[in-house]
């Protein structure tokens, strides 16, 4: 295997070129020189409220999940609320993919059974984030789906900074979603992104480096939605030069504090 100009990209492009995983369970083998500037980056979020466990394949060939050591499927793939790869991006050749999001083979329930759906073209050099977003049906076995492109900003040498985006993947909102970040130690609020839709996500803004309390609003009203502080989930930590996407998951419906599907806050780190 031929791998040129990678740089600190080596640990991103080694996993994902080395195998993939067929859905009949076999292991395909790819031997080809991959250039790492020819070549797009994708992470991958189940966050659809109430969705089960799901491989991603791209144009039937396996591109997320765990490989399995007795040569049958792990049925843990990606969960709700979970995402692929967990830090940084895969990456898989530019072309125009259906990618599926599919229950396990060897999930005891629904096996192979495929929820999503979504045909983008992605394109060399672009960085890409797919959602799967919505409220499950659990009678159809299907969930929504769509695909950002991630523009990341350049890299901050000072490192005083970090950048933050928000996405909005709660369908049954009443209106566009706001998200404020509070510092947890100033208490000064920073707006990151106003009036974002359903299956929309904001620009990286810079941001000062600390803790934060995180808010989702209505941005009509101003009403705190959904809250991430200190007695809700903890508070997030900004660090210098990385970069975050904050989503807003679940079914805004949902009043218990316990539910999985209740509204919720992600933040992921995407560098």
């Amino acid at each position: 295997m031929k791998i040129k100009n990678i740089g600190h990209l080596a640990v991103l492009l080694i996993p994902f070129i080395s195998f993939s995983c067929k859905k009949d369970n076999s292991i395909q083998v790819i031997d080809i020189p991959i250039e790492a500037t020819e070549v797009a980056r994708i992470k991958y979020f189940n966050f659809t409220a109430g969705s089960p466990s799901v491989n991603f394949y791209a144009n039937g060939v396996k591109v997320s999940g765990i490989l399995s050591n007795t040569g049958s499927e792990s049925t843990a793939g990606t969960a709700y609320g979970a995402v692929y790869p967990a830090s940084n991006y895969s990456v898989i050749n530019p072309a125009t993919y259906k990618i599926n999001g599919i229950i396990p083979s060897t999930a005891t329930a629904n096996a192979n059974v495929t929820i999503s759906e979504v045909n983008s073209n992605l394109e060399k050099g672009k960085y890409y984030s797919l959602y799967t977003g919505g409220i499950y049906n659990s009678a159809t076995k299907t969930a929504e789906s769509f695909i950002l492109e991630d523009v990341l900003p350049p890299n901050n040498a000072s490192n005083m900074v970090a950048y933050v985006r928000f996405v909005n993947a709660i369908p049954n909102g009443n209106s566009p979603m706001t998200l404020v970040i509070k510092n947890a130690v100033s208490g000064l609020e920073t707006v990151v992104a106003t009036g974002i839709a359903y299956k929309a996500g904001s620009v990286f803004v810079p941001v000062p480096i600390g803790s934060y309390e995180l808010y989702v609003r209505y941005s009509a009203s101003g009403i705190n939605i959904i809250s991430r502080n200190g007695t809700t989930n903890g508070v997030v930590p900004f660090l210098g030069g990385r970069t975050y996407t904050v989503g807003a998951r679940g079914d805004i419906t949902i009043t218990s504090a316990t539910a999985a599907t209740r509204p919720l806050i992600d933040n992921t780190a995407n560098q």
